[in-house]
């Protein structure tokens, strides 16, 4: 399975070039708290932004407060959607040129300690019982790849996270997933 590549964002700029595609993946390494994690990304999505419109920085602007969807305001009246996920030291975003819908998430893959109440209550019971089928060695990286698929579904949807209904099926069917070219330990989601 190919994964999305990811434009590491540091201090001087992006390591690899924007990609000609209609969304971008970009991420932000070694961010010390999640307030800088937070400012620092959206540096970053306003670079990006930049590069691939042509747009001086100060025409874009990051909107939406800490717990609400973001997105960008470009030149006061395009708006497009951004989507934001942070775990340990790395963060990630990725923004629709198109206008689109997009959901991201990232996750460390650690045990967690209550995985089964956790993945029956927000993942479902069939991924809970296939989750409790694995080996404990691969459970935690299964399960941090079913967290961040159900989060950047939610996210793409512009829902809430909530407790997993029998509803949400469908929601697996409407927002594709792929996955993130990211560093060891980590598991990450694109949802269109």
């Amino acid at each position: 399975m190919a994964l999305v590549p990811v434009r590491w964002w540091a201090e001087d700029g992006f390591t690899i070039a924007p990609a000609p595609a209609p969304v971008q993946v970009i991420g932000v390494r070694g961010q010390s708290d999640r307030a800088s994690a937070r400012r620092t990304i959206r540096t970053a999505l306003v670079a990006a932004l930049a590069q691939a419109t042509g747009l001086p920085s100060e025409r874009i602007v990051m909107c939406g407060a800490p717990g609400e969807a973001p997105y960008a305001l470009l030149d006061g009246s395009r708006r497009l959607s951004v989507s934001i996920s942070h775990d340990g030291d790395l963060s990630v975003a990725a923004l629709r040129m198109d206008g689109g819908a997009v959901g991201i998430d990232v996750m460390q893959e650690t045990d967690v300690p209550d995985w089964e109440a956790v993945a029956r209550d927000y993942l479902g019971p069939a991924c809970a019982a296939a989750l409790a089928r694995l080996p404990a060695p691969a459970r935690a990286a299964a399960f941090a790849r079913a967290w961040c698929e159900r989060e950047a579904r939610l996210k793409c949807r512009g829902l809430p996270l909530g407790e997993w209904r029998a509803e949400d099926a469908s929601l697996a069917l409407a927002c594709p997933c792929l996955s993130l070219a990211l560093p060891d330990g980590y598991a990450g989601s694109l949802a269109l």
